[in-house]
């Protein structure tokens, strides 16, 4: 199972510095990618476009909403940063948190897996320098994108029920997710998009951790900071699935011991790549980055400890 870093908004507001800071660092770290997610901060492909000078990682987006993006656009944007950045990135989408993409937006939330697959329908054969003239339910769709020395980018699509997961499986190369508990990827996201896929897919999981010695304190702090989560309906379908209540009770928390066990319950759930946002103090903040860098460092060279209990 890959390791790599969320850098940028997740981890609170950063300059443009701090950003290019944080992804250099990911790289000197050994982790295998460094992943931006788009909320109401950065624009998450011009972060990584502002990348191209940082080496040494590959770069993704987990994930871009795509409701206020048409896919002409998303496509020239996702081949530009291939360009800026030596084709390096996984793109990472979504169809969005309903809450926001229709109020703040005022855009349709209905039928969102059939939005998605047509739009990947669009996307994906744009990414691969070809023209489209769609007309669908959804969307309309005539051209094609063109940037010299891009290649078609990994696609991923954030997937949790059982339709988009249909979705991501047969149209995309996989799925990411965040907050989604071990429990649910292993009993539900790996079986389900496995099925629908006609290949192996990636699955991408990001969570919170920290490495410390109050873990109560630490999971309390972690389901204050993301109580918006559990009051989302597309979230709160996924604490319900795991069988918890928060944000709190996913993140891996604990002191090495017990990281080490929770990173090898997702390795054994299928995970293939996961990501994190390092939690907590400022000096648990950095032991967590020094660990989950030793762990991805011996990881390479052999497997993680088995989260299961005998």
């Amino acid at each position: 199972m890959k390791i790599g870093i969320a850098i940028g908004d997740l981890r609170g507001p950063a300059s443009a510095a701090e950003l290019v800071g944080q992804a250099r660092a990911a790289a000197a770290a050994g982790f295998s990618t460094a992943w931006v997610s788009q909320a109401l901060g950065w624009d998450a492909m011009v972060a990584l476009g502002a990348l191209g000078s940082v080496s040494g990682i590959a770069l993704g987006t987990a994930v871009v909403p795509v409701p206020q993006r048409h896919s002409l656009v998303l496509a020239g944007q996702a081949l530009s940063v291939q360009a800026a950045t030596g084709n390096r990135l996984t793109l990472g989408i979504g169809a969005g948190i309903a809450a926001m993409v229709g109020p703040m937006f005022g855009l349709p939330v209905d039928r969102p897996a059939r939005r998605l697959r047509e739009y990947l329908e669009v996307l994906i054969p744009l990414l691969r320098g070809e023209s489209v003239a769609f007309s669908g339910e959804t969307l309309t769709a005539f051209g094609s994108v063109a940037v010299p020395g891009a290649r078609p980018p990994s696609v991923l699509v954030a997937a949790m029920g059982p339709a988009m997961l249909r979705v991501a499986g047969e149209l995309a190369d996989g799925t990411v997710t965040w907050l989604a508990g071990p429990r649910t990827l292993g009993e539900h996201v790996v079986p389900s998009i496995t099925t629908a896929s006609t290949r192996s897919p990636r699955v991408v999981a990001g969570l919170p951790v920290c490495v410390t010695a109050d873990e109560n304190g630490v999971r309390a702090r972690i389901s204050a900071d993301f109580a918006l989560a559990a009051q989302s309906p597309e979230y709160r379908a996924v604490f319900d699935r795991e069988g918890v209540t928060g944000a709190g009770d996913v993140a891996v928390v604990g002191d090495e011991d017990a990281v080490a066990s929770q990173l090898g319950r997702l390795r054994d759930a299928g995970v293939t790549e996961f990501f994190f946002s390092p939690q907590g103090s400022v000096a648990e903040q950095r032991r967590t980055v020094e660990v989950l860098s030793e762990t991805a460092s011996r990881s390479r060279e052999k497997p993680l400890p088995s989260g299961k209990c005998d």
